[in-house]
C-alpha cells in the first residue's frame, strides 16, 4: 500500500485554474493578433493599389496639362487665329443664309401701312431668335405712328425700340431707325 504524505509546511496549491485561464487568454490573444494582422495586410494592400492608381492619374494629368499647353500655344499662333477668324466669318454667313428672309418680308408686308417702306434690314441671330435692325421711311408722322402701332400689335415682332428719328429736308418724309426681336423663326 502506498501512502501519500505531504511533508511540506503549507498545503500544495492547485494552479490548474490559473493555467487554464492563461492558456485561454493566450489563445484569444493569438487569434486576435492573427485577425488584426490579416486586416492590416488587407489595408496595406488596398492602400498600395490606391497609391498606384493615384500615381497613374497624376501622370495622366501631367500629360494632359502638357497637351493643353501645346494646344494653347498652337491656337495662339497666327495661322490658327486666321483659321478661327475665317471659321467665324463662314459661320456668320451660314447664319445669315438660315435667316427666313421671305417670312420676314411677308410679316412686314402685313404690318406696313400705306406710305411706309423698309429701306434696310439687318438681322443678327441669337439663341433661336433674331434681333432685326430696321430703317424705315414714312411719308408722314401719321403713317409712322400707324406703322409703330401695327408693329407693336404684331405677334411676330417683340420689344420694339426706336433708336433714332430723322426728318428729311425735302417734304415730310421721316426716317426711323429701330430694333425689334423677330420671334417666329
Amino acid at each position: 500500500m502506498k501512502l501519500r504524505l505531504n511533508l511540506s509546511t503549507s498545503p500544495r496549491e492547485n494552479k490548474r485554474p490559473f493555467l487554464a485561464g492563461a492558456v485561454l487568454l493566450g489563445t484569444i490573444g493569438i487569434f486576435a493578433l492573427l485577425l488584426l494582422s490579416r486586416f492590416a495586410y488587407q489595408s496595406w494592400r488596398a492602400n498600395r493599389d490606391i497609391r498606384t492608381s493615384i500615381t497613374h492619374l497624376e501622370q495622366q494629368i501631367q500629360t494632359d496639362e502638357q497637351r493643353q499647353h501645346a494646344l494653347e500655344i498652337y491656337f495662339k499662333s497666327p495661322q490658327a487665329q486666321q483659321m478661327l477668324d475665317r471659321a467665324g466669318f463662314l459661320n456668320s454667313l451660314i447664319g445669315e443664309r438660315s435667316f427666313p428672309w421671305t417670312k420676314v418680308f411677308m410679316d412686314l408686308g402685313e404690318t406696313l401701312p400705306p406710305g411706309v417702306r423698309v429701306i434696310s434690314i439687318s438681322p443678327r441671330l441669337d439663341n433661336g431668335r433674331a434681333l432685326v435692325k430696321l430703317t424705315v421711311s414714312a411719308m408722314s408722322d401719321d403713317s409712322k405712328v400707324k406703322f409703330l402701332k401695327a408693329l407693336e400689335t404684331s405677334k411676330d415682332f417683340a420689344d420694339i425700340q426706336v433708336q433714332g428719328e430723322h426728318h428729311q429736308q425735302s417734304g415730310n418724309e421721316v426716317l426711323l431707325d429701330l430694333t425689334a426681336w423677330y420671334v417666329t423663326i
